[in-house]
């Protein structure tokens, strides 16, 4: 394959540019969301040399950080962050900066695109709290939270604690629901963003949280807006404390499409600390849910934040036995504040896969697939600091800051449960498939599920699914456009199936520039047998080296280059790319079905290591000190008959 030649010739980053820009390609969305083959430009009929011109297509992803909070969220300025959006703006758009801890920051390299999603909630209440002003300290909670945060550490800490459990019980203050300085706050914030938007080379994104914790029971929402400051300044973010239920949030993003123009989505996340509610059978009420939510839900979420610092949520080890890589840096606790223990029923409703097998059997139920939705990663960092690098992680919050004593301390301790330092994933990044780098571009990829995420890499990943894919179609430099003349890619629907007997998938994939290399490529899938039956099974499809799946078709372990003494590794093992063909060996035409991509990187050292090298820490036996990075590609789905 043509870049390891150039890897041994020390053209790396220009046999890496290369392969990205021959694998992009594009499309416009159709009603379903997906990219048509009829979007593809048709041949000239004079055939041109160049087999470029007149692609109308996405050159390359686009990666970024949808789920980022500044000080103006009420709890991350309650832990410590003092640090406002221009800030995190700077930081995203490759700017050194210093934390709020005193310490200098920059990312590696600059993401394209950042949203700063602030809660909703008291939206920039805590910064006045913080500052003492009189209005607030005239209440008596709030002047205590003032006293704690000047305090600041462990008594911080503590503040931020109450403010996440107040708001899950409902007994924030009066004093810090005031809608005139959450629509002040919002009007300054989205000016700061414009200030920041430069189409084509970094866009910045207006959104909020929605943060819904009803009880602890984690059911955010990040809120996204294809329009700019001049549309989006007339609304107010529509919070919680106006309701918890989804459904209202649904109807209140309705409102702003047809009062506004607007456009608008929303991203859900961390199932994994709904303890049941994400993906569940009934709604917020606790009724079975309806055609009428299921097209509500599929309407305004296209996309799920399956990886972030708050755990990864593609799948369990409880509910997916058989896969060797399930149950990656799992938060399986409890609930949000852990008030309510976590029990083994409740994870069925909590994690992507199972989520993406429940939609199955819904959709033949009502008629509509309620969780038909594209996979992105995004941080959750309440430091202002978009960056999910294992070499270069900031931590939760920004009591969590690089520390001798961050990995043992408690993130955060409820009811006498703590979850410790060392248990924060430095995860993750969406990565967007647009035809530029705007505000319009972005959104509409997102829209079409044409997106993927990963867990910090920025590796390059395409996956396209059709019925006439051939093994000769993987040895072609610009694989996407094959994909897209024969198939669709990642979020969409296979078409009507003719007289082919099973689906075909063409996958690639390209490692970070400066990550390290691949070990394999998987594809999970999903299917309701004709018992009703959710099944599963994980297929590796293409990987490094010349390893040989065993008897029980186990593929051997790519190896381990770590060296934990000064937390390096090589690449000496692995590829720098990965491409084939694969047809599905047992597919059955009357059964439902989803196929996605799932690509695994080399062993390399976790920031827990990094930590115990550069602050000469022994940490417990308990701490994971090698991680295998990965990415998840957005699902293709078959339905019979379609």
């Amino acid at each position: 394959m043509g870049l390891g030649s150039a890897l041994r010739r020390g053209g790396f980053t220009v046999g890496l540019l290369l392969g990205a820009a021959s694998w992009a390609q594009d499309g416009t969305p159709t009603s379903e969301g997906h990219l048509d083959a009829r979007t593809v430009a048709q041949p000239a009929a004079k055939k041109d040399y160049s087999p470029y011109v007149r692609r109308a297509q996405p050159t390359r992803p686009y990666f970024g950080d949808t789920h980022l909070h500044t000080a103006l969220s009420l709890d991350a300025r309650a832990f410590g962050n003092v640090l406002e959006p221009e800030a995190a703006f700077r930081f995203a758009r490759g700017e050194e900066v210093t934390t709020s801890t005193g310490q200098q920051a920059r990312l590696s390299r600059p993401l394209d695109f950042l949203v700063v999603a602030d809660h909703s909630e008291a939206l920039g209440t805590m910064v006045e709290i913080a500052k003492g002003n009189p209005a607030f300290m005239k209440d008596p909670v709030a002047k205590r939270w003032n006293e704690m945060m000047a305090k600041g550490g462990e008594s911080g800490t503590a503040a931020a604690q109450e403010i996440i459990v107040a708001l899950s019980t409902n007994k924030l203050p009066e004093v810090v629901k005031d809608p005139t300085i959450a629509r002040t706050i919002w009007q300054s914030t989205n000016a700061v963003a414009e200030r920041y938007n430069e189409p084509g080379r970094f866009t910045a994104l207006l959104g909020y949280e929605w943060t819904s914790n009803k009880g602890g029971q984690n059911l955010h929402r990040v809120v996204l807006f294809r329009d700019g400051k001049a549309k989006v300044d007339q609304l107010l973010p529509f919070s919680s404390l106006d309701s918890e239920n989804p459904a209202d949030l649904w109807n209140a993003l309705a409102g702003y499409e047809q009062k506004l123009g607007v456009k608008v989505l929303a991203i859900a996340h961390n199932g994994n600390l709904s303890n049941g509610r994400m993906f569940g059978p009934v709604d917020f009420n606790g009724a079975a849910l309806t055609r009428s939510y299921a097209e509500t839900r599929r309407r305004w979420e296209p996309l799920y934040e399956v990886t972030q610092i708050k755990g990864d949520g593609e799948t369990h080890k409880f509910l997916s036995p058989n896969d060797e890589f399930a149950g990656y840096e799992i938060w399986d606790k409890g609930n949000l504040n852990l008030s309510e223990k976590k029990r083994p029923e409740m994870l069925q409703y909590e994690y992507a896969r199972e989520g993406l097998k429940l939609g199955l059997k819904l959709e033949q139920q009502l008629g509509v697939n309620p969780f038909k939705f594209g996979m992105i990663g995004s941080t959750d960092s309440h430091t202002s600091l978009a960056t999910a690098d294992e070499d270069n992680f900031f931590g939760k919050h920004s009591g969590k800051e690089p520390s001798p004593h961050r990995w043992e301390r408690p993130v955060a301790t409820f009811n006498g449960v703590s979850i410790l330092g060392w248990e924060q994933a430095a995860s993750g990044y969406a990565a967007v498939w647009a035809t530029d780098n705007t505000r319009e571009a972005i959104f509409d990829a997102m829209s079409r599920r044409e997106t993927y995420a990963t867990t910090g890499p920025r590796m390059i990943v395409r996956f396209f699914g059709g019925w006439s894919f051939e093994p000769q179609d993987a040895r072609s430099r610009v694989p996407a456009s094959v994909g897209y003349e024969k198939g669709v890619p990642m979020g969409g629907d296979l078409a009507a199936r003719g007289q082919a007997k099973a689906p075909s998938f063409l996958v690639a994939a390209l490692k970070d520039p400066q990550g390290a290399n691949l070990d394999r490529v998987q594809i999970v899938k999903g299917w309701m047998d004709k018992a009703g039956g959710l099944q599963e099974q994980v297929y590796d499809v293409v990987w490094s080296g010349k390893r040989k799946p065993g008897a029980k078709g186990k593929l051997p372990a790519v190896g381990n280059t770590v060296d934990l003494k000064t937390a390096t590794w090589t690449n000496s093992i692995g590829a720098a790319e990965l491409i084939t063909v694969w047809k599905d060996p047992k597919f059955d035409p009357t059964q439902r079905a989803f196929y996605y991509a799932r690509v695994i990187e080399i062993p390399t050292p976790r920031w827990t290591a990094y930590d115990a090298v550069r602050f000469g820490v022994k940490m417990g036996p308990e701490v994971p000190m090698v991680t295998q990075e990965r990415a998840y590609t957005s699902p293709i789905w078959y339905t019979p008959g379609s």
